[in-house]
């Protein structure tokens, strides 16, 4: 029985473990507040994230990092993309040396500007051949409800995608492989920061014409920003990069589409964060993806605008103006 170590016990984290179980491995779930532990391991299920939804008897939980990486083929990375860093700098020393690491993260380090494989590599020491992907649109909740779902599994190595993809399969979860993982990271990081612009758009009343129009542009952003970075253009038009995209902007399981409806609705950044119980990612991550972007010499006026509002203090009506109000071009740009 293939063993897998799930590291975090949020939303995510939790339904990847089950997927997993499911699929057929032994996991266990390491999760830093002792009360979810205990309720994992005495109720099989996780009050806090995921109520309701029964983990399979396969899944167990620990405090304890270093009983939770042994003998892991696959160590899973479920945290807040800032917090990686430190979090995986402790863990690194009790990982086996040949387990695969595989990212749920959805982000772009502040200050650095580094995807989330690059933290694992640098931090792990690990060859990019070990570190694996996995994104797509990936609602937690309908997940954890087994609902149909399909997804991407991207590394550089196709042989490690393809043992990931077995290790994940399941009858309502459909992993694709891909060895495009530059793409397959900004189309998970970057379509948090147009979930905001749309949710921002809802909160400000404005209608489905202007939702399409943010998806779609955003779109357009993401994959002028991956072209320049080495990614694949057909990524951006498959599950890593539309289907995601589609997914967090439209869905109210979405939070990042939640955060900035409440900022359209006329919330302070202050007060949005106090009502979000979860990780919004993208209310970090859009200064650390325009930050790659100004590195690589890409326009990203979007991106740009959500800046403005969420870290800036720009009222919505006046960073709507200043977009709608930019020069006229070919679509192709």
């Amino acid at each position: 029985m293939t063993r897998c170590a799930v590291y975090g016990t949020g939303s995510w984290g939790t339904a990847f473990a089950m997927v997993l179980a499911d699929a057929g491995c032994e996991v266990t779930l390491w999760g830093r507040r002792p009360g979810p532990v205990e309720a994992i391991n005495t109720t099989r299920t996780n009050p806090d994230y995921l109520p309701g939804t029964e983990l399979p008897r396969s899944v167990r939980a620990t405090t304890d990092p270093a009983l939770a990486a042994r003998g892991a083929e696959f160590t899973v990375l479920a945290v807040p993309s800032q917090t990686l860093r430190g979090n995986l700098a402790a863990w690194a020393p009790l990982l086996p040396a040949d387990t695969v690491l595989v990212s749920l993260m959805k982000g772009v380090e502040l200050g650095t500007a580094k995807r989330m494989s690059e933290v694992v590599e640098e931090v792990a020491k690990a060859s990019p051949e070990r570190v694996a992907v996995l994104t797509g649109p990936n609602l937690a909740k309908e997940i954890a409800a087994r609902q149909p779902a399909a997804s991407v599994v991207a590394c550089r190595d196709e042989a490690v995608a393809r043992r990931l993809q077995a290790a994940c399969h399941t009858p309502y979860f459909r992993p694709y492989t891909n060895t495009d993982v530059v793409g397959c990271e900004l189309g998970g990081a970057v379509k948090n920061v147009i979930a905001l612009a749309v949710g921002i758009a809802d909160g400000m009343g404005l209608g489905d014409n202007a939702k399409a129009s943010l998806i779609t542009r955003g779109l357009a952003e993401t994959t002028r920003l991956g072209l320049a970075m080495g990614a694949d253009a057909h990524t951006f038009a498959g599950l890593a990069g539309m289907g995601d995209l589609v997914a967090t902007c439209s869905s109210p399981l979405s939070r990042n589409h939640t955060f900035g409806t409440n900022l359209g609705r006329g919330m302070t950044l202050e007060q949005t964060i106090a009502v979000t119980k979860q990780t919004a990612e993208g209310v970090k991550s859009c200064e650390s993806v325009l930050d790659l972007a100004r590195r690589h010499d890409v326009d990203m006026p979007i991106t740009e605008t959500v800046v403005s509002v969420v870290h800036d203090g720009k009222p919505p009506l006046v960073a709507l103006k200043e977009l709608m109000s930019r020069s006229a071009k070919p679509e192709r740009h």
